[in-house]
């Protein structure tokens, strides 16, 4: 039988189902809706696209480090913090991190597409899919990073996942000092957030950026004074936003006394070492997501008027 554009927006509109779910349902029950219903409901597809449109915005982010030599981070997305610190959700974590350490494939959609590391018969998307009929959430893996170094990486997971830090390092040096300092720097960057490892790998662009927003707010804040102390202003204040942004330039938060740079340097020659920061990677939990109201009774008053 032929399986039309009709039959197929009529069992995705009953099913809530993705059309390429639909189509082959129905060609795997010969166009009949209601067998196609049945047979998208057995593998899971129909529960599961249905809550596919619901916000996953909480979560836990998750590390795996193979070797001190290839590491992976990825956060994983459920509709509830409830969810998120359940043992099935964490295993699942867990799992697909580890899948993300061994991948050779760089976004989300391609390992989608791969084999599931827990069952081969499977593709990780099916398994996502599978998860989602379980748990009874929207579930989302959002994003991934997979890190390869000659140098050693280290991680840093804090508050039981809703941030995650890896940091590589060149060293000729490894040993438990080095990988200790490392992990301190982690819990720096988890804490502080920097945009970049040095002033180095600041660009042109944004310099150029910030010193127009910087200008406009010192001329507006100092309407009387000339452009040449105006200038020195903005100069003052740039140096102080990227120390901000910039991880060696930063204040040691363990000993203000010393910047990260310092702390780093101060390592390395306790340790007879050449160490020096390569590149981080840091998530956090539901950044730039939009999360859903969980005070019920406010969000109805709202809707009110």
């Amino acid at each position: 039988m032929a399986i039309t554009a009709s039959m197929v927006k009529e069992l995705r509109e009953i099913t809530g189902a993705g059309m390429l779910d639909c189509k082959k349902a129905l060609t795997e029950t010969n166009g009949d809706i209601e067998a196609a219903v049945e047979f998208l409901r057995m593998h899971g597809q129909a529960k599961a696209e249905k809550k596919a449109g619901r916000i996953a915005a909480e979560g836990l982010v998750g590390t795996h480090i193979i070797d001190d030599k290839t590491a992976a981070i990825a956060e994983v997305n459920s509709e509830t913090d409830f969810v998120s610190q359940t043992d099935e959700f964490k295993d699942f974590v867990k799992a697909v991190v580890e899948q993300t350490a061994a991948t050779n494939n760089v976004d989300v959609e391609a390992l989608l597409e791969e084999p599931w590391k827990l069952d081969d018969s499977k593709t990780v998307k099916e398994a996502l899919t599978e998860k989602v009929s379980v748990i009874g959430e929207n579930l989302n893996i959002r994003r991934f990073t997979k890190i390869e170094t000659e140098g050693v990486i280290v991680s840093y997971i804090h508050g039981g996942g809703r941030i995650g830090v890896l940091v590589d390092a060149d060293t000729d040096v490894v040993n438990d000092e080095i990988k200790l300092a490392l992990r301190n720097v982690a819990m720096q960057i988890a804490a502080m957030s920097p945009k970049y490892v040095s002033r180095d790998e600041v660009s042109a662009e944004y310099i150029e950026h910030e010193k127009g927003i910087l200008l406009a707010q010192a001329k507006e804040e100092n309407p009387e004074k000339p452009d040449n102390i105006i200038e020195k202003m903005i100069i003052g204040r740039l140096n102080k936003e990227l120390k901000e942004v910039c991880l060696l330039d930063q204040v040691y938060v363990q000993d203000s006394d010393l910047t990260v740079g310092k702390y780093i340097e101060k390592v390395a020659k306790e340790n007879n070492a050449k160490l020096s920061i390569k590149r981080f990677v840091r998530y956090e939990t539901g950044e730039g997501l939009e999360k859903k109201s969980d005070d019920f009774a406010a969000e109805v008053a709202a809707q009110l008027g």
